[in-house]
Order: C-alpha cells, then sequence, then structure tokens
C-alpha cells in the first residue's frame, strides 16, 4: 500500500506542476484545443478521446461507489474536472479511511461487508 500511496502522490505532484506551467504559458484555453484535436481525427485527438473514456470510466466507477447518491454524482463529475490528480487525491484518502484494504478502497464500505 505504500508504493501505491507513493504513485498516487507522484501523479498529483507531477500533473499539478506540469498543469501549473501549461497554464501560466498557454492560458485556460484547454476545451476548444482538447475537443478541437478530437474532430480533426489525428493522433492528439485519439489520446485525447482515449483520456476522456478513461475520465468517464473513473467518473461512472466514483458514482457507483457512492451508490449513485447526490453526492456520489457530484465527486463523479469533480473527475471530469479535476481528472488524475482529483482521483489520485480521492485514492489516497480512500486509503487511509479503508486502512489500506483494497476490497473498501475499491468497493466502498457497504459493498465490502456484504
Amino acid at each position: 500500500m505504500t508504493l501505491f500511496r507513493l504513485l498516487l502522490l507522484t501523479i498529483v505532484a507531477v500533473v499539478g506542476v506540469y498543469t501549473v506551467m501549461v497554464v501560466s504559458e498557454h492560458g485556460m484555453g484547454l476545451l476548444p484545443i482538447f475537443f478541437g484535436d478530437i474532430a480533426k481525427m489525428e493522433w492528439p485527438g485519439q489520446f485525447n478521446l482515449d483520456f476522456f473514456s478513461l475520465l468517464t470510466l473513473g467518473a461512472v466507477w466514483m458514482m457507483w461507489r457512492h451508490h449513485f447518491s447526490p453526492a456520489g454524482i457530484a465527486l463523479g463529475f469533480c473527475v471530469f474536472a479535476g481528472g488524475a490528480p482529483y482521483l489520485c487525491s480521492y485514492l489516497l484518502v480512500a486509503s487511509y479511511q479503508a486502512n489500506g484494504d483494497a476490497k473498501v478502497i475499491l468497493l466502498g464500505e457497504k459493498r465490502a461487508a456484504a
């Protein structure tokens, strides 16, 4: 679990620093570029579509883990806005709340107890 937590922290730090550098150089105009690349049907668009699919899976998992409650739905939508740093931060907190129990981390307390 220690290595997993270190990986999560590394992802948050690396993507966070990279994002700050990109925003300071290019501003906040991500969405037109992101979806524009997808519309061009080229390799950057393929990567963006693949990434968007992973964000969708992460968001649906988050909502499912929280039984599609209003809070779970809100947390799921945060995956789209926060990407890997958000999901990694969530998993880091969840890993401590679950005392490192992977079953509880993945399923949530109610499903893990069943």
